[in-house]
């Protein structure tokens, strides 16, 4: 049987850290989760000096999650954390353990999984998390004076070329119950590391290492809760001018009006309509050039000289039975503010206005007219 061990104790610089709210969660709770999720492990036990802590951890409802009151002497200021594991491991049964950093909350299911498949490796003993680091590293000399550590400064490296080196970054430890008894270490035999993002390097000691790593955590969430809605989309909808084009208005000598609309954009809308997403441009101007455009890319829906586009919106999501929570909407200017915030997930093209770019769920790296549709739709597709 695989466990985790989760120290998690009252702490002193920031005092009862483990449950203090990170992300809307407390703290503890995003490396409890990563363990629950882990494939290989199938019991967590989170080690505490604090009722406190215990009832928080209690009411974080992970299946697999039991709290254990840990001794006096394994929580002490000067106390080892391995001093905490064997004692934990003198007092319950399993095969094999890993150690977990509550204060390293980047730490994913993900992560865990590849730890235990190198150990798994035959004649691996134990497995450490780290991090790769690209910094020149100097040390002062008895004479006191500085030497490079790590390169050549005569031959500096460019950093796509320098291998860098590896870190510790405190997220995991495994190793045997047996081995940790008889070594009264977490590493020990035939180390093997598993490298994670070089984002987990920091782990919570200070106020500011708070601040650095709940940022990234924030933006981990954003990224995880839009590829669900992205894996939910249903209809897909976008303007004309300054989506589908480049937004410019050419003229023949004879007064003719031209646009210039992408092919790889044209072949986005044919790929969603093969998967079953339902496709559609709204857009304000009404050019037969338009119609012509979306009858040769066969969408489903076109609607033009449109003053309110959430009427639209409304409209097509009845026809579908479709919620608004499951259309995507492509806009570039200050009338396309309002459906960009209505839909499920509202996107905008790189050289859209500074207006529209503030409510958008997603901004293209591409400017409009220049393959912007397509880089959103292959997004959908890849998470469908």
């Amino acid at each position: 049987m695989n466990v985790a061990f989760i120290p998690a104790y009252r702490g002193k610089s920031i005092p009862l850290r483990n449950i203090k709210e990170m992300a809307g969660e407390p703290l503890v709770y995003w490396t409890a989760k990563a363990a629950n999720d882990c494939n290989f492990i199938d019991k967590i036990y989170v080690g505490t000096d604090s009722l406190a802590i215990k009832n928080v951890v209690e009411k974080l409802y992970l299946k697999k999650v039991v709290v254990i009151e840990q001794s006096a002497g394994t929580v002490a200021d000067n106390a080892f954390t391995e001093s905490a594991m064997v004692e934990f491991a003198g007092n319950y049964e399993f095969d094999n353990i890993v150690l977990i950093q509550a204060t390293s909350p980047l730490l994913t299911s993900k992560d865990l999984d590849n730890g235990f498949e190198l150990y798994n490796m035959e004649g691996t003993d134990s497995v450490l998390s780290v991090v790769r680091q690209k910094c020149f590293q100097w040390e002062i000399g008895q004479d006191g004076y500085a030497n490079p550590m790590n390169y050549d400064y005569q031959n500096r490296p460019r950093r796509q070329d320098f291998g860098g080196y590896l870190v510790e970054n405190g997220a995991f430890y495994i190793t045997s119950r047996k081995a940790l008894l008889n070594t009264q270490n977490y590493l020990s035999g035939h180390i093997r590391i598993c490298e994670m993002d070089e984002a987990t390097y920091f782990e919570i000691d200070e106020l500011s290492d708070w601040e650095i790593i709940e940022k990234q955590l924030h933006e981990r969430i954003k990224g995880i809760r839009n590829n669900e809605r992205i894996s939910q989309i249903k209809m897909f909808l976008t303007d004309c001018d300054g989506c589908l084009t480049d937004g410019g208005m050419y003229y023949s000598e004879n007064g003719d009006e031209l646009k210039k609309f992408n092919t790889k954009d044209g072949m986005g809308l044919r790929l969603l309509r093969e998967n079953g997403i339902i496709t559609g441009i709204i857009t304000g101007e009404d050019r037969r050039l338009n119609q012509k455009r979306a009858e040769k890319l066969n969408v489903d829906e076109i609607f033009q000289n449109v003053k309110d586009k959430v009427a639209v919106i409304k409209q097509l999501c009845d026809k579908y039975h479709i919620l608004p929570e499951n259309v995507a909407y492509v806009g570039d200017d200050i009338n396309d503010t309002e459906a960009i915030r209505y839909v499920g997930y509202g996107c905008c093209v790189n050289d859209a206005h500074s207006t529209v770019k503030k409510y958008a769920d997603y901004v293209t790296e591409k400017n409009g007219g220049h393959g912007a549709v397509r880089e959103i739709i292959d997004m959908i597709l890849n998470n469908q």
